[in-house]
């Protein structure tokens, strides 16, 4: 994404845009599942918000531009203010992932109908509307595949948490909190070009953008 910053800004303003959207509704997500759930504290702190700039986390927006790969500002909960802590954990950190698909498809299905207008001849606005909403739907799909990996400090490292018996999850939750982050850097940084990462979920990534938008490969 960083590479048409020179070659193209325009391309590069509209990835903004679908990385902006895609951080968004999922940390929001999050801040919105944990208030419902009883805990406050999203709400306290500012992020239950739209505001795009309230959920950027400075190294896991850097991540995106340079890999494709990244994180939002984590949205900070009190497992004390929730019913069953360790459930609760885990759907709101599900929340984020599963948002961004819903958003995905709805606008995969948005931009089906706008091709049909397309077919009516209502050609440039309808293009460049189509222009920009890819790229969200791409952007969506890959931030919520990314984040479902069970890793620290990815959604789903917490998720997988939450729903391993009690003994288990405590283990695994000690063991993801020490080398989880510096597991994900190793995967995430590209040897010979490619990245460990990327070999194991660009295929993911590839199925559903496959049935989403039709004949988009991503490379």
């Amino acid at each position: 994404m960083i590479e048409s910053l020179l070659t193209s800004p325009l391309s590069f303003l509209i990835w903004i845009i679908a990385l902006l959207v895609a951080i968004t509704i999922h940390e929001f997500s999050h801040a919105l599942t944990a208030d419902y759930l009883g805990d406050p504290t999203p709400r306290i702190n500012g992020r239950l918000t739209l505001n795009p700039f309230s959920h950027l986390d400075p190294i896991g927006t850097i991540f995106l531009f340079l890999f494709r790969f990244g994180w939002g500002k984590p949205v900070p909960i009190d497992p004390f203010n929730l019913q069953n802590p360790r459930r609760d954990t885990a759907l709101i950190s599900l929340s984020g992932p599963l948002s961004n698909l819903i958003l995905a498809i709805i606008i995969s299905l948005l931009i089906r109908i706008l091709d049909s207008f397309l077919f009516l001849k209502l050609n440039l606005p309808t293009q460049i509307l189509i222009l920009i909403l890819k790229p969200i739907v791409i952007m969506n799909v890959i931030l919520g595949i990314f984040n479902l990996l069970p890793l620290h400090p990815l959604d789903g490292g917490k998720i997988l948490v939450g729903f391993l018996p009690r003994d288990k999850a405590e283990e695994v939750d000690q063991i993801l909190s020490q080398y989880g982050f510096f597991l994900l850097i190793l995967l995430i940084f590209p040897f010979f070009g490619t990245s460990f990462i990327s070999l194991i979920i660009s295929p993911i990534i590839n199925f559903i953008l496959s049935l989403l938008l039709p004949g988009l490969i991503l490379t």
